[in-house]
């Protein structure tokens, strides 16, 4: 409950915020397409690996219809930081979290072309680096309270997939993409030999992946859900993935049942994604990993908690999937009944679709 209390406090905080900047810093929206050189880009990157994950189809599209632009990220975690450092489509990252010399060397060093903050809702650091940042034009998602602080806003629906709202930049742009080309992709990441040699010495033809490992606590489904689920399917091969402080757990489940490959430990998302691009389906929470499946086109069954905002803008994307939902905020609650039924159902829709092309 104090948790919950504390967020409500942080909301009410953020919004007070943005409406005290809208009157201070009040903005005409203009009609696109963005008129004017772009030289230059500057994106205000989210701080998870999925919403990185889910913001490269811009990045994508963006060099795509302007090679000659630079593209700038500014970067909030280490972990984001270290994920764009090898995406050939970034020209200068500025990680600026804690570092004031950085933060001054950004706002006093560079003015852009176009300033885009990412976020579809009011954030503090956000919208103060917004203002603080230098740059002929600046746009955002729309929602009420980034209305009066950008020049462009991006027009769509609040439940839209998070890919698609950061290809809306593109249309402000007057270079509009297709759905079917905002699919994101993985930067290039460092290999171990582990991994190396496990995907050489074995076949991941029709395996099932697991993804165990979460970003938060009630988007966990307990170890012995997971045991249950794979004893449930004793002629399926598997492999679980899982991240370093769920080692012991993977290990365990890995040791349960002799139709589970054992595989070494992943160091990073890219050494997982290697692996799931060559798996037959994904059983995973509500975590980036949802995201590495549609980099690859794998299928996904994903466990969700009750929230709708989860189900519809971090969703599955282009690919084929079913989302089972807990009664409850905790994925935890899900029944193992459930999860198998929908391993099945995908499969047989899959089966489906097969002999009708054949």
């Amino acid at each position: 409950m104090t948790v919950q209390k504390d967020w409500k406090k942080q909301r009410r905080f953020r919004q007070g915020l943005a409406k005290s900047l809208q009157k201070i810093f009040h903005r005409t929206l203009r009609r696109p397409p963005c008129a004017g050189p772009l030289d230059s880009v500057v994106i205000l990157a989210q701080e998870k690996y999925g919403d990185a994950v889910l913001l490269t189809p811009l990045l994508k599209n963006l060099k795509t219809a302007f090679p000659d632009t630079e593209i700038h990220l500014v970067t909030f975690s280490k972990a984001v930081t270290t994920f764009f450092s090898t995406d050939s489509h970034i020209s200068g990252i500025h990680y600026v979290k804690g570092n004031p010399v950085r933060l001054l060397r950004l706002i006093a060093g560079h003015r852009f072309d176009l300033l885009f903050n990412s976020k579809d809702h009011p954030s503090t650091t956000f919208l103060l680096f917004t203002i603080l940042i230098r740059a002929r034009v600046k746009a955002g998602i729309d929602c009420e309270f980034h209305r009066g602080l950008y020049d462009y806003l991006v027009t769509i629906d609040y439940d839209s997939p998070i890919a698609l709202k950061n290809c809306g930049l593109l249309a402000l742009l007057g270079r509009p993409a297709e759905s079917d080309d905002c699919r994101p992709y993985l930067p290039p990441g460092p290999v171990s030999d582990r991994i190396s040699n496990f995907l050489e010495d074995n076949d991941l033809t029709g395996v099932t992946g697991i993804n165990i490992s979460a970003g938060r606590p009630n988007r966990y489904w307990t170890q012995e859900k997971w045991r249950q689920l794979i004893v449930a399917f004793p002629d399926r091969k598997f492999v679980i993935l899982s991240g370093p402080d769920d080692l012991e757990t993977k290990q365990t489940l890995e040791a349960a049942a002799p139709t589970v490959h054992p595989s070494p430990p992943t160091a990073n998302l890219y050494e997982a994604s290697l692996i799931i691009k060559h798996l037959s389906l994904l059983v995973t929470p509500d975590t980036s990993m949802v995201h590495v499946a549609s980099c690859h086109r794998i299928p996904v069954v994903g466990l969700y908690g009750t929230a709708p905002q989860d189900q519809s803008r971090f969703r599955p994307f282009l690919i084929d999937y079913r989302m089972v939902v807990s009664h409850t905020r905790s994925v935890s609650e899900i029944a193992v009944d459930d999860v198998i039924r929908a391993i099945r159902d995908i499969e047989a829709e899959s089966r489906t679709q097969s002999s009708t092309v054949s």
